[in-house]
């Protein structure tokens, strides 16, 4: 057990004795906003090293040093699956960021279908945000958050051993039993989650007419899109996942 309550992200590589050198962005929360002190501890975090506990070695308003103690979890990958999304609202597209890194995708990829309304994303911002939500929920990996590219240059390159739940708001109505269409023999997914308008009549006959691609329902209301998102998302985790 350990007292540390602060869990920081680092990019460095972690091990024992390993002294890792702070950024001025992260001296400032941990000396300046935190008070942390010489031998205060930390947690930290890379995605590849698995999470250890560090004690602060150095301070300073601009830089400082924490040196890895010992290992207090080993690295947990998760699922082989990427959440595609057409992004909506500034703090709405934060908030499916934030969601997908706690529930556990391993790629985040905004997608810019025919009615999707943002035409750009700040993609250093929302990596900004899935970091925070792995430092804030106990994960010890990042997901990749993906410049957004169109739809159809996405399904055209796309490769057809990683399926797609396509979450089709014209299906809305009672759900199937996911099990039966989305199978169980571990195949990398992505799911797919549409912009506020909809997906237009073109890209849903292009996704239907995907081997690799399987339309579901999400219920029998039609969600908004970050409540899709989650929603999509846990249905998968709890069929496929590592909830189960």
């Amino acid at each position: 057990m350990t007292a540390a309550k602060i869990r920081l992200y680092v990019e460095h590589p972690l091990g024992a004795g390993q002294s890792v050198p702070l950024k001025r962005d992260q001296a400032h929360y941990l000396f300046g906003v935190m008070r942390l002190g010489i031998g205060a501890q930390v947690l930290l975090f890379n995605g590849q090293d698995g999470e250890w506990l560090a004690d602060v070695s150095e301070t300073g308003k601009r830089g400082g040093a924490l040196r890895c103690n010992r290992q207090t979890r080993p690295l947990q990958l998760p699922p082989d699956l990427w959440l595609m999304f057409a992004p909506i609202k500034k703090a709405r597209t934060d908030f499916i960021v934030e969601k997908a890194a706690e529930m556990g995708a391993g790629r985040i990829c905004p997608v810019q279908t025919e009615f999707t309304n943002s035409e750009r994303i700040r993609q250093d911002r929302l990596q900004a945000h899935a970091i925070e939500a792995a430092e804030q929920c106990g994960g010890t990996y990042v997901p990749e958050v993906a410049e957004m590219q169109k739809l159809d240059r996405v399904l055209s390159a796309w490769d057809t051993t990683r399926r797609i739940m396509f979450c089709d708001e014209a299906l809305a109505g009672p759900s199937s039993a996911l099990s039966g269409v989305l199978g169980t023999d571990g195949a990398p997914w992505a799911i797919l989650i549409g912009p506020e308008g909809g997906f237009s009549t073109a890209e849903r006959k292009r996704l239907a007419a995907l081997p690799h691609a399987h339309a579901i329902s999400l219920g029998p209301r039609i969600l908004r899109a970050d409540t899709a998102a989650v929603a999509a998302m846990t249905l998968w985790q709890q069929t496929l996942g590592d909830w189960r």
